[in-house]
């Protein structure tokens, strides 16, 4: 069966929308450099690197659409190489087959905004992450209107699901409080911030798979439930698991200075902007065109923090 869609990249939103198209009968073709441990049926995998032109082609040969979900290591530096060299490989490949792609994209285009944030907003070039979302931005962008290619983003804020660890609200939030433990927030717990729902996600990109040609060429923002604070949502997960949300979090201000010894925080410390003031996304474009009903948290995070009990059951047994 000649696979309809090539899904590249099988973290959490890849595998969600690979298992929300598998369901539904749709041929998937999942495309990675290391092949997962399990696919749903009618799914098949092929090995592929996105920084290699031909691999990417070969990837999406025959397919009718494609699905990029795929990341890079939350580093600048390689940002600033792999996802422009990433983008061009990848507009390359579906202007040589004439498949529409559907890119999952972050809000980092955007840089600091106190208002809540529209598809219209002006791109950014302050930070290297941001600004490297802004380039990648420009080349779809470009590609798209001079006709080369048809490609619709959907851009997501900070996601969370069952079983997803690397999440502010994964391994150091629902995972610790899941074993008895004191939750570690880098987020400051009490600002409001949305947060989308993986199968939500996984939802919107099927949305867009299904849509006529005329949502291509495109951002569109993804709906989430009304916004919470981190303290409020892992609140509502603990009460799911019978107990109380302890939750310490490390002060903005912190960041620096920690990010002399932490990589990771490091890394973090231009990012401060999606923490540091309460982050809205308007997503009215797409719930007007398409669906509102969004998973409420009172349903995600009980889901999600009883995912990590039943997983730390699991690895105890």
């Amino acid at each position: 069966m000649t696979p309809e869609i090539v899904v590249l990249g099988y973290g959490p939103v890849g595998r969600a929308t690979t298992e929300l198209l598998a369901a539904k009968g749709v041929a998937v073709r999942v495309a990675q450099r290391s092949q997962p441990a399990y696919l749903p049926r009618c799914a098949v995998f092929q090995a592929c690197d996105v920084l290699d032109p031909a691999s990417v082609v070969g990837a999406v040969a025959g397919a009718k659409q494609i699905v990029v979900a795929i990341g890079f290591p939350y580093i600048a530096e390689v940002w600033r190489t792999s996802w422009p060299a990433a983008m061009q490989n990848l507009l390359a490949a579906a202007a040589a087959t004439h498949a529409r792609m559907v890119f999952v994209d972050n809000l980092y285009m955007y840089g600091a905004q106190h208002a809540a944030l529209r598809e219209d907003m002006p791109l950014t070039d302050v930070g290297v992450k941001p600004a490297v979302r802004a380039e990648i931005t420009r080349l779809w962008t470009k590609a798209s209107a001079a006709g080369q290619v048809r490609v619709a983003t959907l851009r997501a804020p900070d996601f969370y699901g069952p079983g997803v660890g690397l999440s502010h609200l994964g391994d150091l939030a629902f995972g610790a409080i899941a074993k008895g433990k004191r939750a570690m927030l880098i987020a400051p717990p009490d600002t409001p911030h949305d947060f989308a729902y993986v199968p939500d996600i996984a939802r919107a990109v099927a949305s867009l798979l299904d849509a006529p040609d005329d949502a291509f060429g495109q951002a569109w923002h993804m709906p989430s439930a009304p916004t919470r604070t981190p303290r409020q949502i892992l609140e509502l997960g603990a009460r799911a698991l019978g107990t109380t949300a302890r939750i310490s979090s490390l002060p903005q201000w912190l960041l620096p200075v920690v990010g002399a010894v932490s990589p990771m925080l490091r890394e973090m410390t231009e990012m401060r902007f999606l923490w540091d003031r309460p982050y809205q996304v308007d997503a009215r474009k797409f719930t007007n065109r398409f669906w509102s009903d969004v998973t409420p948290f009172e349903i995600g995070a009980a889901a999600t923090a009883l995912s990590f009990r039943d997983q730390t059951s699991t690895l105890a047994a």
